[in-house]
């Protein structure tokens, strides 16, 4: 795991200065701790900060061929390196280490842009090659590892995180309110856009070949989820598909344990991660518990692990949280507003005093069905078989006239949940459970002048995706959606900085291709069936931890943030939302959001998701003067 940063110019402008290059290097330690290294040659500068995980004693970078004219720098790990590696040694490839990612120079030349086809693993590339006057940014096919860019006249930089890009500078830093609407409606902002005018997020499954003489290059996907074939398989059944899916997901794990350093696993007690441990047979297994029992999951995750015989370290976390909102805050410079940025980064520091490698269950819920969002588009089918006067006129107003519980869920605040998603577009399907930003706040929320700058499609991201789905399955094409939005621009973009943040890899081996590919051939019914989540992986969970622990509410990873922003956070809130402070930023208008705080101060509703998305989007703009 490292970090990666570059800069390529034009044959007429000045090399890429070193000093520069070192400096956003330096930006991006925390991603790798052991090693730093830049290289300037022939128009091109390459930097890298490596987190030394496979030979650590001669995986340097960058990686060449025999004669010099391809260099290559990368993030991520490549987990079938030694088959490819043995292949390119029987036809003739030298090779100077035992490092995973020096296979990627020698398959540049054998293959040349299809080279990361034949590769197994997470990863952000870029491979120059100087006899062709190229250079070519890569991104592994589910985004599992960052990587942002950037144009000029003159000049392309990129780099595995924004920060590099702003230590960069010589670009104009204009807010892209389009992108800024986008992350209070989804809490991410969707690739391949960021807050930022001219920075853009190289998309999952893609990659930009850049002519070195002009600059030019256009991006192209290389891989996206492929439409499920008919092979015969449609006659499985569930336990059939479920040996299928088991077995490929212990290949998957076996793969991912590839390391000369330690390595463990996080576990929460839930489905997936319990998967993923069951599949690790001995390792060193991690959980951080909550004080409130609404919000923590340390008990399940307990009897899993003795089930399972592993150790198991765990560690209930009193935060002191807004110290810690600073130190987090500094790694989300392309922030998300998930709360669940707090508790990643908690579990991730506990693990790395023990490991340099840890497994997560990231994935799971997005490949088989296990989100309420899901089943809330399946009981909106049966809700709209109720007579409208009855349901609209009576009970949906009913229900929201209800002060919402302080618990994490209940009934009451799961009604109120529900109903705010039925008054979203229809076509927004299950996505309607995702938004947190709704047509009446939007109007109001906006100063004029920023609502006239801005485009009126903030959906445009999930209505796209939906068609790129194609003639799939219903819920097919709702997982397929949140894999390539919810999951890329939120889930893995929390693990990755939160992990990184701790100088902490972290693998994911239910995203490995083939067992994405797998699950999309999975018949929709055994990942939601009448309205029940992931069936398939219950099914092939309770054969190997407790049932108790599989058939059990979700919980999800997440903090008291709803409580914590009338308490802890109530200060910074009153300090970052400022009403002199939004005034003079003119995007949105004060006296909305002071309504959105009396509320929610009030407990008369629940305003966490979007107070604290305005709240990490103020502090964004405040520390990197945007």
């Amino acid at each position: 795991m490292c970090g990666i940063v570059g800069i390529a110019v034009t044959p007429e402008s000045p090399a890429p200065d070193r000093e520069l290059l070192e400096r956003m290097c330096d930006s991006l330690a925390h991603r790798g701790p052991d090693d730093a290294s830049v290289d300037v040659r022939n128009g091109v500068g390459l930097g890298i900060r490596r987190l030394a995980i496979i030979d650590v004693a001669g995986g340097k970078q960058p990686y060449f061929n025999e004669d010099g004219t391809v260099r290559a720098v990368f993030n991520g790990e490549i987990y079938n390196f030694g088959e490819l590696r043995e292949q390119l040694q029987n036809e003739g490839h030298r090779f100077n280490s035992r490092a995973d990612g020096e296979v990627i120079v020698h398959l540049w030349e054998k293959y040349g842009v299809d080279f990361p086809k034949h590769l197994n693993g997470m990863f952000a590339i870029a491979v120059h090659d100087a006899r062709r006057r190229a250079l070519l940014l890569v991104r592994d096919r589910l985004g599992i590892k960052p990587l942002y860019y950037l144009r000029t006249s003159s000049a392309l930089a990129f780099g595995s995180e924004l920060k590099a890009l702003l230590e960069y500078g010589s670009f104009d830093r204009r807010l892209n309110l389009d992108a800024v609407a986008a992350f209070l409606a989804w809490e991410y902002v969707p690739f391949p856009s960021t807050l930022l005018e001219g920075v853009r997020k190289l998309a999952p499954g893609a990659q930009l070949l850049v002519e070195l003489d002009s600059l030019e290059g256009e991006v192209v996907q290389w891989w996206t989820i492929p439409p499920p074939r008919s092979t015969g398989s449609e006659t499985r059944s569930r336990l059939e598909w479920g040996d299928a899916v088991a077995a490929k997901l212990r290949e998957s794990v076996q793969r991912r344990l590839v390391a000369d350093v330690p390595l463990g696993a996080f576990l929460s007690g839930g489905v997936d991660s319990s998967l993923i441990v069951a599949a690790m047979g001995s390792t060193t297994a991690f959980s951080i518990g909550f004080d409130d029992p609404s919000y923590s999951e340390l008990e399940w995750a307990r009897r899993v692990a003795r089930h399972l015989g592993v150790e198991h370290r765990t560690e209930v976390i009193h935060p002191k949280a807004v110290e810690l909102f600073d130190r987090l805050m500094h790694f989300m410079d392309d922030p998300i507003g998930d709360f669940s940025i707090f508790p990643t980064y908690l579990v991730s520091r506990v693990a790395r005093d023990g490991v340099t490698v840890a497994l997560s269950g990231d994935g799971g819920d997005e490949l088989f069905g296990g989100y309420e969002t899901y089943a809330a588009q399946h009981l909106a089918k049966l809700w709209n078989r109720v007579p409208s006067f009855l349901r609209r006129g009576l009970i949906e107003k009913g229900i929201r006239r209800l002060r919402p519980r302080p618990e994490k869920k209940g009934l009451v605040n799961k009604a109120r949940r529900f109903v705010e998603g039925l008054g979203y577009d229809e076509k927004l399907a299950h996505a309607r459970w995702r938004v947190f930003l709704e047509d009446a706040l939007r109007s109001s929320l906006f100063t004029h002048e920023a609502a006239e700058a801005m485009s009126a499609d903030w959906e445009a991201h999930v209505h796209r995706l939906f068609a790129e789905a194609g003639a799939r399955a219903e819920l097919d094409r709702s997982l397929f959606v949140d894999v390539r939005s919810y999951l890329t621009d939120n889930c893995l973009v929390k693990v990755d900085r939160m992990s990184m943040a701790c100088s902490l890899e972290v693998r994911v081996p239910f995203l490995d291709h083939e067992l994405v590919e797998l699950a999309f051939s999975v018949p929709p019914e055994f990942k939601l069936s009448r309205g029940r989540t992931k069936p398939l992986l219950k099914q092939i969970a309770a054969s190997q931890v407790p049932r108790e622990c599989v058939y059990r509410a979700k919980e999800g990873f997440s903090i008291p943030m709803k409580h914590w922003l009338r308490a802890e956070f109530r200060p910074l809130l009153e300090e970052l939302l400022d009403e002199k402070l939004i005034a003079d930023g003119g995007v949105f208008r004060p006296e909305a959001i002071r309504r959105l705080k009396d509320e929610h101060q009030a407990a008369v509703a629940n305003h966490s998701h979007i107070l604290w998305s305005l709240l990490v989007f103020q502090d964004w703009r405040e520390r990197w003067r945007i």
